[in-house]
């Protein structure tokens, strides 16, 4: 079980939930807001006025009291609830990824989050071979202690869920937990909270998923794992946006080789040839995982102190003007735009807050940003 630790006050969560649902409010500029303003209470009282400093055409519609206070209900009714990054049972490798989500809804048991996981992906139209040998390892892992972490799926994801069902898998959804994706997975995700396991999102209830929601699912897939298993996947394929995103957070990247004359083995016979770990059996992901399974869970983070604001003059109009002419649709570090224009950089902090808030800046990897074009 997770150790007793921090927990949100419902009037906290609540004003989590309104936050972190606001437009133009990702899990990125949520952590800055947070960081300024020492609360979320806070920062809802000033979107409006940053939203206006950053040349924002209308005003973002912040959720009401009374629109977060039904989804809590809506989650209560199903089973959920909502578990936050700074609590001691939010999943403990989304941790050591850059911008988790803040919040999640979480549906089953959160003990299974203290297991070291797996994720395994692949093709919706998997082979029958492929779907037996998905099924065949995570029942093989599911035994040796791993939770399964998958995206629920058809095909290859359907299979690892129900070959882990007995041991502990973890369901993450595209849409809202009320909204599982395909609708006929809907007695799957019961059954995996039924049976300790957990499904988890990080949309809205209510939420349909649209195509774009897949690669944010597929980012907490990778996110909460030590490493991912591609078993099929056919070339420029959401598994392989899985299996790039597992790569770029560290962690181990393993592929089941395929016939060079089937497409759904395409994929993870390239993710070989690019040096991924080959399995043909369970002992070839236990070995190499073996390594990592012995550290320690980094511990529930704590928003990290911000600039001290107190000592800088607000930024004026003229700073902004200045920020906003040195960006464009070039990615730039943020030490260069500080270094250009001379400002301090709780100012800068501040001019890109606002920017962001007012959906005008778009942020790269590595901490670089962009206006929108």
């Amino acid at each position: 079980n997770p150790p007793a630790g921090p927990r949100l006050s419902d009037r906290q969560r609540l004003a989590w939930l309104r936050l972190i649902r606001t437009p133009n409010v990702g899990p990125a500029t949520f952590r800055d807001l947070i960081n300024r303003f020492g609360s979320a209470e806070t920062a809802l009282e000033m979107l409006p006025e940053l939203m206006a400093n950053g040349g924002a055409q209308r005003s973002l519609r912040i959720p009401s009291q009374n629109e977060a206070e039904a989804e809590m209900e809506t989650a209560r009714r199903m089973g959920a609830r909502f578990v936050c990054i700074g609590e001691t049972d939010y999943p403990a490798m989304l941790r050591r990824m850059d911008n988790p989500p803040p919040l999640l809804a979480v549906k089953g048991i959160g003990a299974v989050f203290f297991l070291p996981a797996v994720a395994i992906v692949g093709a919706r139209n998997a082979s029958l071979a492929g779907i037996k040998m998905a099924r065949m390892l995570a029942a093989d892992l599911g035994r040796e202690g791993h939770a399964i972490v998958s995206g629920l799926a058809r095909g290859i994801d359907t299979a690892a869920h129900q070959g882990s069902l007995s041991t502990g898998t973890i369901g993450v959804l595209a849409g809202g937990l009320d909204r599982p994706y395909p609708p006929e997975n809907a007695d799957l995700c019961d059954e995996i909270a039924a049976n300790g396991g957990a499904v988890v999102s990080e949309m809205p209830f209510g939420w349909e998923p649209r195509a774009q929601d897949f690669p944010r699912r597929n980012r907490i897939v990778a996110g909460m794992a030590l490493g991912l298993v591609v078993v099929e996947a056919a070339k420029r394929s959401g598994s392989l946006i899985s299996a790039r995103l597992a790569g770029e957070m560290g962690r181990l990247v393993f592929a089941v080789p395929g016939s060079p004359l089937d497409p759904r083995a395409a994929g993870a016979n390239g993710l070989l040839k690019d040096g991924a770990i080959l399995v043909t059996e369970t002992s070839d992901i236990i070995e190499a995982l073996a390594p990592l399974t012995g550290r320690p869970v980094p511990p529930a983070v704590q928003l990290e102190e911000p600039p001290d604001f107190s000592a800088t003059p607000p930024p004026g109009d003229d700073d902004r003007a200045r920020v906003v002419e040195a960006l464009g649709p070039t990615p730039t570090g943020i030490d260069e735009l500080i270094r250009h224009t001379g400002l301090h950089p709780a100012q800068m902090f501040m001019i890109l807050l606002e920017l962001d808030l007012a959906g005008r800046l778009e942020r790269h990897a590595g901490g670089a940003v962009s206006l929108v074009a």
